[in-house]
């Protein structure tokens, strides 16, 4: 058995749904957690399939285009970001989201405060109750373009009661259907989010409508843990498999040389 952590099975999950000449796109990221889900795993994902199955896949990371993984900032102020070594750099956001509607995207990473059964992304606010507003939260900056017109929207979150909901407080981002309107009946030229990935398991949403299913466990996670993790029940075909581990080979990797300092799978 290898020897590995959750971040690194995640990033091993992660890699092999990149295909070579895909553009794909990640923010820029926060702090901590919410950093490491919406940044962190994507990039080494993205060097993991660079490495093995997918040498012409690009990342556009922010407003960079394949910044150069190998040396990375010496921090994540915007100063250093700018100034990364990259083949090209975006100098307005508005160009980015032109890009994102005419479907130049292939895969996009996505993390939110909530999810909800259809893959709808809530990451504007959250409500008390009666419906007033609880707490503003970030906003939606390009999310909603990236559920819209991405070929392989790829949501990263932790599992958690309070994060998986029945429905959101707010759509932010637009899954495959909300009380019974299909994004059909919105002409999103884009699939919706394809895959949910987690610390315990991996959902996809080929369940009724759009609904999500349950794809596989994580090794060791039993599937009583996940359920009582969210407040909907996933959809399932039969007895779940278990999510391949990272090959020894990836994890040699990932701690010598693509994340080598930590500073992308913090613990």
């Amino acid at each position: 058995m290898t020897d590995y952590s959750t971040n690194e099975l995640m990033a091993s999950v992660i890699a092999r749904e990149i295909q070579d000449d895909d553009l794909v796109f990640t923010g820029v990221g926060t702090a901590g957690r919410p950093f490491t889900l919406a940044v962190g795993l994507p990039v080494v994902a993205v060097k993991l399939a660079q490495s093995a199955h997918a040498p012409n896949a690009s990342l556009y990371w922010g407003n960079l285009l394949s910044p150069d993984l190998d040396k990375m900032p010496e921090s994540w102020l915007q100063d250093s970001f700018t100034r990364w070594r990259c083949a090209s750099q975006l100098t307005e956001t508005s160009q980015k989201i032109d890009m994102l509607a005419h479907g130049r995207f292939d895969v996009s990473f996505e993390s939110a405060a909530q999810v909800d059964r259809y893959g709808n992304l809530n990451i504007t606010r959250i409500n008390n109750p009666d419906g007033s507003i609880r707490a503003r939260l970030i906003g939606c900056l390009a999310q909603p373009e990236h559920l819209a017109f991405v070929r392989k929207p790829i949501i990263v979150v932790d599992l958690s009661r309070r994060t998986f909901v029945e429905e959101v407080d707010f759509v932010t981002s637009f899954g495959h259907q909300r009380r019974g309107v299909s994004r059909e009946r919105y002409n999103l030229s884009g699939p919706g989010p394809q895959l949910c990935v987690t610390d315990k398991a991996v959902f996809d949403f080929k369940g009724t409508g759009g609904s999500m299913r349950l794809r596989s466990l994580h090794p060791g996670v039993a599937l009583e843990e996940v359920h009582d993790l969210m407040g909907f029940m996933p959809e399932s075909d039969g007895s779940p498999k278990s999510t391949p581990e990272p090959t020894p080979e990836q994890v040699q990797l990932i701690r010598t040389h693509i994340d080598k300092d930590r500073s992308l799978l913090r613990a």
